[in-house]
């Protein structure tokens, strides 16, 4: 099986790129629909957040006020560190579930999109890894008008992650999103048919047909020993 990581930052065109590769048939994985998973109400990690930031949170139905935990969070670095390491074993735990079932269904290439892909120390998990880039003025300008935020509250939220430079020396794959989507759609093609190339022998046998032939092979070299003894 191959994990490919894809990262990027905030307002870059990582979800575009994300929904290129559903497109195409490759499965992905989204860190972020699992952290909302993981946040419903009376589940583990709400309560665990629940108890840490107070019922102001919470919206008249109970369940967490995202928008409103996101502003919390993101104008204090040490409840934004709070609020990772609480969720981050539920995260954790989440992805695995649905890397499993992917597995199970007998998926070879699978695409892991985790906006903290670094700093989560998931990029072990993955190769190749796949950063989406921008430059930090065309960043900024995307974000405030996707959110209609303030330049402040922008800049905070950018703030917040790794700077999209310090993740590209750590990608073996950079996607330039600067330009226009026939441009994303052009260099995301070349890109699908690096991920896409025939798997090693070690992610063959790491996906569930390898796991199979490995198990067929087992059998008939048992039955094998038997016949000669």
């Amino acid at each position: 099986m191959r994990i490919v990581g894809l990262t990027g930052g905030i307002a870059s065109g990582k979800s575009t790129v994300s929904n290129l590769f559903k497109s195409h048939g490759v499965p992905v994985v989204d860190a972020d629909l699992v952290a909302r998973d993981v946040l419903k109400k009376g589940t583990g990690g709400w309560k665990k957040v629940v108890a840490a930031f107070g019922e102001d949170i919470l919206q008249d139905n109970g369940e967490v006020d995202r928008a409103k935990l996101g502003r919390i969070v993101f104008a204090d670095p040490d409840k934004r560190q709070l609020l990772n390491r609480l969720l981050a074993p539920f995260i954790s735990s989440g992805i695995l579930w649905e890397i499993l079932k992917l597995w199970m269904r007998g998926y070879k290439i699978i695409v892991l999109d985790v906006p903290l892909l670094f700093e989560a120390k998931m990029d072990r998990w993955t190769k190749p890894i796949i950063v989406v880039w921008v430059d930090p003025e065309t960043q900024l300008q995307r974000l405030m008008e996707r959110d209609r935020t303030s330049i402040e509250e922008a800049k905070n939220r950018i703030q917040a992650q790794m700077p999209l430079d310090l993740k590209t020396t750590k990608a073996d794959i950079v996607i330039d999103n600067t330009g226009s989507i026939e441009e994303l759609n052009e260099s995301f093609r070349k890109v699908l048919v690096k991920v896409t190339t025939p798997l090693t022998w070690t992610e063959f046998a790491l996906s569930r047909q390898g796991a199979f032939v490995a198990f067929v092979s087992v059998f008939i070299g048992v039955i094998i020993c038997q016949k000669s003894l």
